[in-house]
């Protein structure tokens, strides 16, 4: 853990068990990570990442106007749920969307958590997986190229299977609700 979170720290790329995934993150305001990453998963420039959050203050500091709404819909959420904000402001500009959107997740996640408040910024949660080919289910399951590519691995929580992705919603500038995955 604490390789991971000097490398995170040092703008590199870790593999780590999430609160939904396995998945591939760095710091999330360092664009030279954020490329990497894309490097890594031979994933299109035009597709966007999720960010992982510790708060919901955390993520004013990324979302000038952050609707109410999300207040209740963060606390109320009963699983993993991803937001997706418009106009997101200091982050690193090839994770946001064509629009300027991001998609945003307050983790409750122990080893997540614990990343995001040793950087003191938002970290990046994309699948560890190739682009195109199925989500992993289990450590065992990433691609060896990803796990040869990556700065660090979170060695917590190997055995543990996570395999459902979070639900995704996005809020539109008029602050309207779209479900883009349940």
């Amino acid at each position: 853990m604490e390789k991971a979170i000097e490398t995170l720290k040092n703008g590199g790329v870790i593999l780590y068990p999430t609160d939904t995934i396995w998945g591939i993150g760095c710091d999330a305001t360092k664009e030279d990570a954020c490329q990497k990453i894309s490097q890594i998963k031979n994933r299109p420039d035009n597709k966007s990442f999720i960010i992982l959050v510790d708060s919901v203050q955390m993520i004013e500091k990324y979302i000038p106007e952050f609707p109410d709404v999300c207040y209740d819909l963060v606390d109320l959420a009963d699983k993993p749920l991803t937001i997706i904000y418009p106009n997101a402001k200091g982050l690193a500009p090839s994770i946001l969307a064509d629009d300027g959107s991001v998609g945003i997740r307050v983790t409750k996640d122990p080893i997540c958590l614990k990343l995001i408040r040793s950087m003191r910024k938002p970290l990046v949660s994309t699948s560890a997986n190739l682009s195109g080919e199925a989500n992993p289910s289990c450590f065992a399951d990433v691609n060896q190229q990803i796990k040869d590519q990556v700065d660090a691995i979170v060695m917590e929580k190997l055995d543990v299977k996570n395999n459902v992705a979070s639900q995704i919603i996005k809020i539109g500038l008029d602050y309207s609700i779209q479900v883009i995955r349940k």
